[in-house]
């Protein structure tokens, strides 16, 4: 081989080993779940309960520090992260916590996409409101 086919090559091998993506947007796979709310009074006595709408859900694409993104739960409690890669992804929402609903702490779903093609599905993620 000339030295100029080894050079164009290596470049050819190197851009290859370049492009691959870890986790994040820019994949035909998805993330999708319910949120399901208990919603209590002032005095901490559960009011209502049932799959609640307009509640904000974060992902984070691998070991990223801050949010990757975020939806908003439609009227039925349906979320959806679509058109992810494969790789690792931490999902969490909010809740109440019952002792003090001033302080809120966080609902962590950790999910492992292998597939393209995946889809996800968390099921229901429960959370406590104080929506009176």
């Amino acid at each position: 081989m000339k030295s100029g086919n080894i050079i164009l090559l290596l470049i050819f091998i190197l851009s290859i080993i370049g492009c691959t993506k870890g986790p994040g947007t820019g994949g035909r796979a998805s993330i999708k779940g319910r949120i399901f709310a208990k919603n209590y009074d002032k005095d901490y006595f559960l009011i209502d309960s049932g799959y609640f709408g307009g509640v904000k859900v974060y992902i984070n694409y691998g070991d990223q520090v801050g949010v990757g993104d975020d939806v908003d739960s439609d009227q039925d409690g349906n979320f959806l992260f679509p058109y992810l890669r494969p790789g690792n992804y931490t999902v969490y929402v909010y809740s109440k916590k019952l002792s003090n609903n001033t302080l809120d702490s966080a609902v962590v779903k950790k999910v492992t996409i292998s597939e393209r093609k995946e889809e996800v599905d968390l099921s229901r993620i429960d959370i406590n409101t104080f929506k009176n």
